[in-house]
């Protein structure tokens, strides 16, 4: 697809390569435009499990089950989910026909999006609370004048704002590797809140994709300014070493930690309000005006999120954290006695730090099933973890039940596990979820 004269022109015969949500917005916005297209719809899903379509003009085809990824050499585009891995047998086999494109949902709004004015955020972790900071203080700065719009991996596809874009509005996306690994596009201004090991190992049986090697990861990183049309990357000071080895022509411009007043808990937030204070800078914004709003923003959903105080102890809820790297950071940003619930699913960790890490700040530690509690395990027998200071649970409600009876006045239960959320639930947000309604129980 492209677009020649303000017009959108398509092309005959395509496949969705997982309906996800950017596939799913490109799918109504073909729809809308009643575009002259087959479309067929790829997914190893049933079509129960499928989102609910309501469309006006195109009718898809569907390949499902075992078969989802077999024969894609047939189709003149495909539209990669940022799921589905680009080291697919059905794509390799695709790439054979040489007149064939692969790109991605991602890839259609660079080429379509009316304002030149993209901000692109990724890292490891911190990537979606800094991507929100820079658009509420983008907001509060143009007061209307232009608009603001926050889409991308944070949960909303930018193809479902693209119509209501002008050419003087901003966009603020947050990006994660696999959106960005087969990017042909970088934002104008570009942000890397950090970088640690992650995404090694497939551990989410809904978005399979993994990176083969913790290489690939930062190159796929790298790519949110890796374009010329990137001009200006803000870069955490701690990835300077990595950086000055690429052959990059943006304008870099380095953050570490921000002194500035905030109600955002956790002390590595304040590397994340550094990031959106140089993006701040860059755009001339008054700092009366991104001191205001930093001073007034609360944790995200999910990421550190301050549940509820209940008899003098008080609950947080950081279900988001899902790496050994992001926990150890929560246990520092702690002076109180912690009862921690962590563990789960395994994508390829290290956990011998966040051992380390356990046995100085925890004080009684609720391990959830999965593999990468096992490991948790075998690590603090290594450094002698008391084992009257470890609990093993069946499931969210045990480890809840455990954490009251176990917490006194002033104690913090924190629940950040540094493992993925799959085996006993759907993702992060369902067990951050049942944290919080069991915590919220009486």
């Amino acid at each position: 697809m492209k677009k020649e004269n303000n017009e959108i022109i398509y092309t005959d015969k395509i496949a969705l390569l997982g309906l996800g949500k950017d596939n799913l917005a490109l799918l109504n916005l073909l729809d809308k435009h009643n575009a002259p297209i087959e479309v067929t719809i790829c997914d190893f899903r049933s079509m129960d499990l499928l989102p609910r379509l309501n469309l006006k003009n195109i009718k898809p085809s569907y390949q499902l089950g075992t078969s989802f990824n077999q024969n894609l050499y047939q189709f003149d585009i495909l539209y990669r989910s940022p799921g589905w891995s680009l080291s697919c047998p059905g794509i390799k086999e695709a790439r054979k026909n040489k007149k064939i494109k692969i790109t991605s949902a991602l890839n259609i709004f660079f080429e379509l999006c009316p304002s030149k004015n993209i901000i692109g955020v990724t890292g490891t972790k911190g990537k979606g609370t800094t991507a929100t900071l820079i658009y509420e203080i983008l907001k509060a700065a143009f007061k209307g004048k232009r608009k603001v719009f926050l889409g991308g991996n944070i949960g909303i596809s930018p193809l479902s704002f693209l119509e209501k874009i002008n050419t003087k509005d901003f966009i603020i996306l947050e990006l994660s590797s696999f959106q960005l690994e087969d990017l042909n596009y970088s934002p104008f201004i570009s942000v890397i809140t950090n970088l640690y090991k992650e995404h090694l190992a497939p551990a989410d049986p809904n978005n399979p994709n993994y990176h083969l090697s913790f290489s690939s990861y930062w190159k796929s990183k790298l790519n949110i300014a890796s374009k010329k049309n990137n001009k200006y990357l803000i870069a955490n000071k701690s990835l300077q070493n990595k950086l000055e080895k690429e052959n990059l022509d943006s304008h870099i411009t380095y953050f570490s930690s921000s002194s500035l007043p905030t109600k955002l808990k956790g002390d590595y937030n304040k590397e994340n309000i550094a990031a959106s204070v140089a993006v701040s800078k860059i755009l001339k914004i008054k700092p009366a005006i991104y001191k205001k709003i930093i001073l007034n923003f609360n944790n995200l959903e999910h990421r550190l999120e301050l549940v509820t105080n209940k008899k003098g102890v008080t609950y947080y809820n950081n279900t988001f954290s899902t790496t050994p790297e992001s926990t150890i950071l929560d246990l520092e940003s702690f002076s109180t006695r912690i009862i921690q619930i962590a563990g789960g699913a395994d994508k390829g960790a290290d956990f011998k730090g966040l051992a380390r890490a356990i046995k100085k700040n925890t004080s009684l530690l609720i391990l959830l099933p999965g593999l990468g509690s096992d490991k948790i395990k075998n690590e603090l027998k290594k450094i002698n973890f008391p084992k009257n200071k470890l609990a093993v649970v069946k499931n969210m409600k045990d480890a809840v039940k455990i954490a009251k009876l176990n917490s006194r006045p002033s104690d913090t239960v924190l629940l950040s596990t540094g493992c993925a959320s799959f085996g006993i639930f759907k993702n992060y947000k369902e067990r951050g979820n049942l944290f919080k309604k069991y915590v919220n129980e009486k």
